[in-house]
């Protein structure tokens, strides 16, 4: 299982991605300041680093300064709300691995690390399949019984979380949080409409309502079906 330091000092944002990384089966710890980041890589207890710039007392090129001058080898992803070319340059110059702009989307930021790590790992599947559908990460191609659908990037990062945990119960929060990211609304229904694109083009019958919570991927074929619904009506008996 990896072990993802965040060094974070918002604590909204910091506790969007730990809430994602642990969905996603890694086991993330979260800091809030420069001096805490660096005396936590120097442990050898972690695999990666989410290092924010803009930390208290000692920011995160600070951060990432010491660290290299220690000969730590840690990969480090900076995630910052600065996006200009010279902070982007200065980042990946000072021995960062990656560089992410705030606001980002979960899925993308999960895939950056599963990519640093997967340097001295065996290298992950590249095609997800479950119940005659399956998505090409490579190609971002979509097939259902071996024919070609077109699903634009929205459609494709909402089918691959559905692809990453086929018959777990997904709540909308939690669609949201990964594929639009961090700066959503929750009170959005953008959850619903992509659920009724999705069913259109890979089957209504693949994606399960499950009322008051989400939605779950389902086989077709299996017997995955909704159970009757509970009859809830008091007893009229004298």
């Amino acid at each position: 299982m990896s072990r993802i330091l965040i060094a974070e000092d918002e604590p909204r944002i910091a506790a969007f991605i730990e809430k994602g990384l642990r969905a996603a089966g890694m086991t993330p710890t979260v800091v809030g300041d420069g001096r805490g980041a660096f005396d936590y890589a120097m442990t050898g207890g972690f695999d990666l680093v989410i290092l924010d710039i803009g930390l208290p007392i000692i920011d995160g090129f600070s951060v990432l300064r010491q660290l290299r001058e220690a000969r730590n080898e840690l990969p480090v992803i900076i995630l910052t709300a600065r996006d200009s070319i010279t902070d982007t340059v200065a980042g990946l110059e000072g021995g960062a691995d990656d560089y992410m702009a705030k606001p980002f989307r979960f899925e993308e930021l999960l895939a950056r690390i599963r990519l640093r790590l997967r340097e001295d790992r065996a290298p992950e599947a590249m095609v997800l399949h479950h119940g005659g559908l399956s998505l090409d990460l490579r190609t971002r191609r979509a097939t259902v019984d071996g024919r070609t659908v077109e699903l634009s990037a929205r459609e494709f990062s909402l089918a691959e979380t559905f692809l990453r945990h086929p018959g777990q119960v997904l709540s909308r929060e939690q669609l949201l949080s990964r594929v639009w990211g961090y700066d959503f609304d929750p009170g959005s229904n953008v959850v619903d409409v992509y659920v009724r694109y999705l069913r259109r083009k890979l089957g209504s019958e693949r994606f399960m309502t499950v009322r008051g919570i989400g939605y779950r991927l389902i086989s077709p074929d299996a017997d995955e079906d909704t159970p009757p619904p509970r009859d809830h009506r008091r007893s009229t008996t004298p």
